[in-house]
């Protein structure tokens, strides 16, 4: 793709323009088009003064400290905080200069088109054996809509290839939470040559507050990010909700469970009304169907919003219901496609 090519990419998340489509559909709108956890963190008392003052570098370090924690990194200097992990995917391409760019799909559409857009020259390929001679290779993984993954030790080696040319690894971990252990590559960083960019909404349901991550062993790369980034870009009250949610284990432990759950009951759902599962994470699953656009446009008429993808007919990807009356609002809903 080149930069005279880019077009606007389609996302999900959007009642409004749902709600235009199908003016006489039920109130409220079950918004099941994203991968953000139904169950969000639940958000602690703020002081007021973190409304009156701008961000303190002391709380913006120990946010970093428990993401670095989180995340397995070596220390707090190898990350750096950002208002959403979208602003990082637009954000690398800037620093980088003109590559080769492949990046393994089909997958969440904004890498292309950011990469494009700042001039790099872009592929998309199916496999880490069509990478060939590019100079920056952006795997998401798991991949958001596939749920494929890709080892970490792959990813070290093709970070090790990759910086014998002076390139760059960019993974995208946005889903990776929920994952197994030895799953990312943030523990044991290459040496150079990559970059983890990790999601904070996703996975604690508090996708407003826009926070994600970039984590590198490279201190150059940290300090061009940092500057391209500029000071007080995370508001003091993410960061204080960010820090507490990161080193609360114990709920992210449950919530692994609690969704774990709620995926094998939407599978059973699903495939009971003739979808076949091909792919998935905790936080959503990818669905084929026949007929998945009429199912997505009966849905919709039913106040139900979920993913549709225009390269792919067959394609329905569905998040999680988060409460009872949304389970039974989507098993009527999905039993009127029937047929």
């Amino acid at each position: 793709m080149t930069a005279s090519r880019i077009e606007p990419v389609a996302h999900g998340g959007d009642i409004d323009a749902a709600r235009r489509r199908f003016p006489g559909a039920p109130e409220p709108w079950i918004d099941l088009s994203t991968g953000i956890n139904p169950h969000a963190y639940p958000v602690p008392p703020l002081d007021i003064s973190l409304w009156q003052r701008l961000p303190q570098s002391g709380a913006e370090r120990a946010l970093r400290e428990a993401a670095a924690q989180r995340y397995g990194a070596a220390n707090a200097d190898q990350v750096v905080s950002a208002p959403g992990s979208q602003a990082l995917i637009q954000i690398v391409p800037r620093i980088i200069s003109a590559a080769d760019v492949v990046i393994l799909g089909p997958t969440y559409g904004e890498h292309v088109v950011s990469w494009a857009r700042c001039g790099h020259r872009v592929d998309e390929r199916g496999s880490l054996t069509e990478i060939g001679g590019a100079r920056v290779a952006v795997i998401v993984n798991p991949n958001n809509p596939t749920g494929r993954t890709i080892a970490a030790q792959q990813l070290r080696e093709l970070a090790g290839e990759l910086a014998q040319r002076g390139g760059l690894l960019v993974v995208d971990e946005a889903f990776a939470d929920f994952e197994g252990a030895g799953s990312s590559l943030v523990p044991q960083l290459p040496g150079a040559a990559a970059v983890v960019l990790r999601s904070f909404g996703k996975t604690y349901g508090l996708a407003g507050m826009r926070l994600g991550f970039a984590i590198t062993s490279d201190e150059a790369l940290c300090q061009r990010l940092r500057a391209e980034i500029g000071p007080w870009a995370v508001p003091a009250p993410a960061i204080a909700i960010g820090t507490a949610a990161l080193r609360d284990s114990t709920w992210l432990s449950a919530a692994s469970a609690d969704l774990a759950s709620d995926c094998a009951r939407l599978d059973t759902l699903l495939q009971n009304t003739g979808f076949e599962i091909i792919g998935g994470t905790h936080l959503f699953r990818l669905a084929r169907h026949a007929r998945a656009r009429a199912i997505a446009d009966k849905l919709g008429r039913a106040g139900i919003l979920v993913r549709s993808f225009p390269a792919k007919a067959e394609w329905l990807r569905f998040g999680l219901p988060g409460s009872e009356a949304e389970w039974q609002r989507l098993a009527s809903a999905l039993a009127e496609t029937k047929g």
